[in-house]
C-alpha cells in the first residue's frame, strides 16, 4: 500500500516597510552589523514599542488578495511569543497568535490534474529576530541584530498539498501575489521571502501523520529537494518499523539532505500571552474600502480575462502573471498587435513573451520593465509573421537584432533582406519549375513516399533563398500534386 505525502507551508514575507515593525530603524539591507538596530529592537529597559502603520497596511492587502473582506479581522492582538536565543535580545518575540489579522483565504495552483485551492490558515504580522554569525569566528559566534524587528508576514497554509511539485506551485505563485501588490520584494537571495515546509507521510485516508519541519527555504529548487528528501526519509523509517519524532529540521543543500537541528515546540511551549505594551489592533471598515479601492487587478482575474478575451490557455497565462511588469508588457503588446485585423496576434505574441523573450531576460538578469526591446516593437515584428512579410525563423533573427539595438523590426527585415516572398503568382511559377525538374520525386510522392513531399519543399524553398511564405509553399505544392 503506498504513501501519501501531506505538506503544509509557512511563509515569512518581509513587508517592504522603510523603517521597522515596532520602531524607526532602517531595514535596508546590507548595512555593517547592529548599525540599524534602536533601542526598541535591542530591548533597553524603558523602550515602547509602537506598531508601523504600513506594515499593517500591506496585511490588509493581502487578505484582500486571497480572500476579500471577509478574511480580515477587525480586531487582532499582538502577542509575547516566549523563547529564548542569543539573537532574540528581549527574549520574547513579538507575534500574533489567537486573533491573527488575517484569518482564512486561498492560493490557487495550477496542477497536472487540473486547477487546486490551497487554504489558508491565517497570516499574522510578527517582527523578525536577529541573525547568528559563525563562519566569520574561530572559535566563537556574533551576533548581528540589524534584522531585530523587521516586519514580517507570516503565511500558514493548511496541509493541502501532496507532493513537492505543488509545494512549489504554490510557493511560486504566493511569491508572485506578494510582488504583484507590492507588500514584498520577493527577494530570496536576501531572506525577504523565505518558507518552512511541514512534511508528513500517512496512508491513504488516515489520520495525518507526525510531522518534521523544514526552516528557512530560500530558493525554490531546496524547498522541492528538502520535501523529497524528507518524504523519502520518513517513509524508509516507517517501512522498516520506526517513528517519526517531531522534530525541527535543515535542509544542507550539498548534501541534498534534511538533518535534525532540535525537538520541534508546540504552542504551549512559547507559553504566549497578549503584549501588555501594545493595544488590540483595531482597523475600520473606511480603511479596508481605501485599501481595497487601491488595489490592482489581481492574477487569477487577469488570467481568467486573458482566457476569455484572448483565448490564452491556462498554463501559459499563469507564466504571463508570473509578475506584474509581464503582464503588463503582453497587454501592450496586445493592444499595440492590431487584433481586429490579426486575432491570433495575442497568442502569438504571448508565446514569444514566455519563450524567447523571456529566455534572454533572464540570461541578462533582467526584468520585463527593462527590457531593451520595447512591448510595440515586439508587437510589429508579430504582425510581420501574421501577415506573412518574414518567417517565423526569420523573425527570430530580427529579435535578435533588436535585443542587441539596432532598431525597428521593418528596418531590420529591408537591411537584411528577410522580406518573404508572398506573391502566390511568383510561388506557383517557382513551384511548377521544381516539379517539372524532380519528376522522379514526383512520382515517389504520387506513389505514398511522404518523404518525397518534404524533398520537393526544400527544393522551393532552395530556389528562394529560403524567402518563400512556407504556408503558401506547402498548399501549392499539395494543390499541384494533388492534380
Amino acid at each position: 500500500m503506498k504513501w501519501e505525502i501531506v505538506i503544509g507551508l509557512e511563509t515569512h514575507a518581509q513587508l517592504s516597510t522603510a523603517s521597522k515593525m515596532f520602531s524607526g530603524a532602517s531595514t535596508v539591507f546590507g548595512a555593517a552589523p547592529n548599525t540599524q538596530a534602536s533601542g526598541v529592537d535591542i530591548a533597553l529597559p524603558g523602550v515602547l514599542p509602537v506598531a508601523n502603520r504600513g506594515a499593517v497596511e500591506r496585511a490588509i492587502r493581502f487578505g484582500l488578495a486571497v480572500g476579500g473582506e471577509k478574511v480580515i479581522n477587525r480586531r487582532s492582538v499582538f502577542a509575547r511569543k516566549n523563547y529564548f536565543y542569543p539573537d532574540l535580545p528581549k527574549g520574547y518575540q513579538i507575534s500574533q497568535y489567537e486573533l491573527p489579522i488575517v484569518k482564512g483565504g486561498e492560493i490557487r495552483i495550477l496542477t497536472k490534474s487540473g486547477e487546486k485551492a490551497i487554504r489558508l490558515t491565517r497570516a499574522h504580522l510578527e517582527e523578525d529576530a536577529g541573525k547568528s554569525l559563525h563562519e566569520a569566528f574561530r572559535d566563537s559566534s556574533g551576533i548581528d541584530l540589524n534584522r531585530a524587528g523587521v516586519p514580517l508576514l507570516e503565511i500558514v497554509s493548511e496541509p493541502d498539498m501532496r507532493s513537492a511539485e505543488e509545494a512549489v506551485a504554490y510557493a511560486r505563485v504566493l511569491h508572485a501575489l506578494v510582488r504583484w501588490i507590492d507588500i514584498c520584494d520577493g527577494n530570496m537571495q536576501e531572506g525577504s521571502f523565505r518558507c518552512d515546509a511541514n512534511v508528513s507521510v500517512r496512508r491513504p485516508g488516515a489520520p495525518l501523520g507526525t510531522r518534521a519541519e523544514i526552516k528557512n527555504l530560500n530558493s525554490f529548487r531546496f524547498l522541492e529537494h528538502a520535501i523529497e528528501f524528507e518524504a523519502k526519509r520518513q517513509i524508509e523509517i516507517l517501512d522498516d518499523g520506526g517513528k517519526i519524532v517531531q522534530e525541527t529540521r535543515l535542509y544542507d543543500p550539498d548534501r541534498d539532505e534534511t538533518r535534525g537541528m532540535r525537538t520541534k515546540e508546540e504552542a504551549h511551549d512559547y507559553r504566549y500571552f497578549p503584549d501588555p505594551d501594545l493595544l488590540p489592533l483595531e482597523v475600520s471598515e473606511k480603511w479596508i474600502h481605501e485599501i481595497k479601492a487601491k488595489l490592482p487587478e489581481l492574477p487569477e482575474a487577469k488570467r481568467k480575462r486573458y482566457g476569455t478575451d484572448f483565448k490564452i490557455s491556462p498554463t501559459v497565462a499563469i507564466q504571463l502573471t508570473a509578475s506584474r511588469d509581464k503582464a503588463e508588457f503582453f497587454e501592450r503588446s496586445a493592444r499595440a498587435a492590431d487584433i481586429i485585423m490579426f486575432p491570433a496576434a495575442p497568442q502569438d505574441i504571448a508565446f514569444t513573451i514566455v519563450g524567447e523573450l523571456a529566455g534572454l531576460l533572464n540570461e541578462a538578469g533582467l526584468e520585463f520593465s527593462e527590457s531593451p526591446i520595447t512591448s510595440e516593437q515586439l508587437a510589429k515584428l508579430r504582425r510581420r509573421v501574421l501577415d506573412g512579410s518574414i518567417s517565423s525563423k526569420s523573425a527570430k533573427e530580427v529579435l535578435a537584432e533588436m535585443w542587441v539595438g539596432k532598431g525597428d523590426p521593418d528596418s531590420i527585415i529591408s537591411a537584411k533582406g528577410l522580406k518573404q516572398i508572398s506573391d502566390r503568382g511568383e510561388i506557383e511559377k517557382i513551384v511548377d519549375q521544381v516539379l517539372a525538374a524532380n519528376a522522379k520525386q514526383v512520382e515517389d510522392y504520387r506513389a505514398g513516399k511522404e518523404k518525397a513531399f518534404n524533398s520537393l519543399v526544400g527544393q522551393v524553398m532552395k530556389a528562394t533563398q529560403g524567402k518563400a511564405n512556407p504556408a503558401q509553399v506547402n498548399e501549392i505544392l499539395k494543390q499541384r500534386l494533388a492534380g
